[in-house]
C-alpha cells in the first residue's frame, strides 16, 4: 500500500536561478496535455481505488510531475555533469546518453559533462577506466548504434569512493542509467551524499528491457527489445509449419518479469503457448504442458512455444543456487530443459518431432533502439536534466499512465513490476494463443501489480 509520503522527492535546496528555458515557458498556456509544476499526477486511475482511500481529493497520493522549471537550483555556467550507464546492454543506451548531452550543452550551456567508463567501475581509481568528455561532438552519432559508448558492467562499487570522484572532479548532476541494481546502487551513492552534506543530484533513467521497475509505464528499451523477438517467434513459426510435427520453441528474456513473452506473442500471435515466471505450470499430468503439446501436434501438426527466460525454474532438479556481479540469482536454462523434456516425451510416445530452439537473447539486447524507443530515451532525457537541474536528487524519471513524473528511488525499488496473473495483458495472451489459464490449475505467487503494462 503507498502512502502520500511515499511520493515525496528530495531536493537539495530553493530555486532562485532563472530557467534558460524561462522565456519558452512563459510562452506556452496551459493546457490538459501539461502539467503545472506545482499540480499532482494522481496515482490512483480507477475510481474504486480512489475512493477506497477514503480521503478528500487533494489528499490522493500523487506524482510530482516531470518538467522544465522557471526557476532552477543550479547555475549552468558553473554547473558540471555525470554520466554513468550500468547493468546488461539494452536499446537505447546512446540515445539517452546523446539526448542528456545535447539538452544539457544547448538548453542549459552547462560546459562540462563527463563519462563514466564501464558503470560504477568508471568510478574507483583501482580500476584505471579514464573519464570521457562528452561533448556534442562525440555524441552526434552515436544514437545510430546499439551498446553504449560509455561501456557497462554489473556489481556495486563503494559509495565513498564513488563521491570522493564526484566531488574531486566538482560533480553536480548525476545522471545513473540502469535497471533495479542499478537503482539500487544510485541510492547508496545519494545517501553517502547527504550524509556528507554535499550538493549533488543523482537522477536514475530507467533501463531494463523486461520492463520490472515498478510504479513507471515503461522502462526505454522494452518496445524495441518485444519487437525485435517477433521475429524470432517469426523463424519458429516458419520452421514449425515446414515440417512434419515441427515445434518451434523460442527462450526469451525475462528473469522475473514475463512482459518480453507476453507483447511478442502478441505482436506476432503465432504462439500456441507462453511461459512466463509469473504463473506457474506442470510437464506431465491431464492438465502439463507435455501432454497439451501432444494434443496440439496431433490436431494442427505443428506448435510454437515461447518461454521467458526464468519461468519454471522449480522445475529444473540442478537449478544453481549462485549469482552474478549484480546479486540476482543464476537461472537455470529453461530453453534448453524444455527442449530435451518435450524431445524425451515424444520419443516416449513413438511420435516423431521435428524440434527448432531459437535463443535470440544477445541479439535483441545488442540492437539500436527503434524510433518509439528513441523518442521514449529522448523524452525520459530530457526531463531528466530538468529534475537534476532543479535540485532534484535520489530520484527516477518515467512516466505515469500517460505522464511524465518523478518517482523517489526508494519507491521505484520496492517492488518488482510482474505480469498480474489476474490481468487483462495475461487474459489477452489467453485469448491469443488458446492455451489453458493455468497447467496445473495453480498461480504462482500472487503479485502486486498497480497497472498492467
Amino acid at each position: 500500500m503507498v502512502e502520500p509520503h511515499d511520493f515525496v522527492v528530495k531536493t537539495l535546496g530553493n530555486c532562485r536561478v532563472e530557467s534558460p528555458l524561462a522565456p519558452l515557458l512563459g510562452m506556452r498556456r496551459r493546457s490538459v496535455n501539461n502539467v503545472d509544476e506545482t499540480d499532482r499526477v494522481l496515482f490512483d486511475d480507477i475510481a474504486s481505488e480512489a475512493i477506497a482511500r477514503g480521503v478528500p481529493t487533494t489528499e490522493l497520493p500523487g506524482f510530482e510531475p516531470a518538467g522544465p522549471r522557471k526557476k532552477i537550483y543550479f547555475d549552468p555556467s558553473k554547473a558540471k555533469a555525470g554520466v554513468v550507464t550500468c547493468g546488461g546492454l539494452c536499446p537505447g543506451f546512446n540515445d539517452v546518453i546523446r539526448a542528456l548531452v545535447l539538452e544539457l550543452s544547448f538548453r542549459y550551456g552547462v560546459k562540462k559533462i563527463f563519462g563514466f567508463r564501464n558503470g560504477y567501475q568508471g568510478f574507483i581509481s583501482r580500476y584505471n577506466h579514464p573519464v570521457m568528455e562528452l561533448t556534442p561532438d562525440v555524441v552526434s552519432q552515436i544514437n545510430e548504434e546499439g551498446g553504449t559508448i560509455l561501456g557497462t558492467s554489473r556489481g556495486q562499487q563503494d559509495p565513498e569512493e564513488i563521491v570522493d570522484c564526484l566531488e574531486q572532479l566538482g560533480i553536480n548532476m548525476l545522471f545513473v542509467i540502469g535497471g533495479d541494481g542499478t537503482l539500487r546502487g544510485a541510492l547508496t551513492i545519494s545517501q553517502e551524499i547527504a550524509r556528507r552534506g554535499s550538493r549533488i543530484a543523482v537522477v536514475g533513467i530507467p533501463k531494463t528491457i523486461d520492463n520490472d521497475i515498478m510504479y513507471i509505464d515503461q522502462s526505454f528499451g522494452f518496445q524495441t527489445a518485444f519487437s525485435m523477438a517477433t521475429e524470432s517467434i517469426r523463424a519458429a513459426h516458419a520452421e514449425a509449419i515446414s515440417s512434419p510435427n515441427g515445434l518451434g520453441l523460442v527462450k526469451l528474456m525475462g528473469r522475473h518479469s514475463g512482459f518480453i513473452a507476453c507483447y511478442a506473442a502478441l505482436a506476432k500471435n503465432d504462439a500456441n503457448f507462453v511461459l512466463i515466471p509469473e504463473v506457474s505450470f506442470q510437464l506431465d499430468g491431464p492438465d502439463g504442458l507435455l501432454p497439451s503439446l501432444r494434443d496440439r501436434i496431433k490436431s494442427r501438426g505443428h506448435a510454437v512455444v515461447v518461454v521467458a527466460e526464468g519461468a519454471g525454474q522449480g522445475l529444473i532438479e540442478e537449478c544453481p543456487k549462485s549469482t552474478d556481479a549484480s546479486g540476482n540469482t543464476k537461472l537455470g536454462d529453461i530453453g534448453l530443459f524444455l527442449k530435451q523434456a518435450i524431445s524425451k516425451y515424444f520419443s516416449g510416445l513413438g511420435i516423431e518431432l521435428n524440434l527448432k530452439y531459437i535463443d535470440p537473447s544477445y541479439l535483441i539486447r545488442s540492437v539500436p533502439a527503434n524510433p518509439f524507443d528513441s523518442v521514449y530515451c529522448l523524452r525520459l532525457a530530457h526531463n531528466a536534466v530538468h529534475a537534476a537541474m532543479c535540485g532534484r536528487t535520489e530520484m527516477v524519471v518515467g512516466r505515469w499512465h500517460g505522464r511524465f513524473v518523478h518517482v523517489p528511488i526508494p519507491l521505484a525499488i520496492r517492488e518488482r513490476n510482474q505480469v498480474d496473473p489476474n490481468g487483462d495483458l495475461w487474459m489477452s495472451v489467453l485469448e491469443a494463443t488458446g492455451q489453458p489459464s493455468s497447467f496445473n490449475q495453480e498461480f504462482a505467487p500472487e503479485v502486486s501489480v498497480p497497472g498492467d503494462n
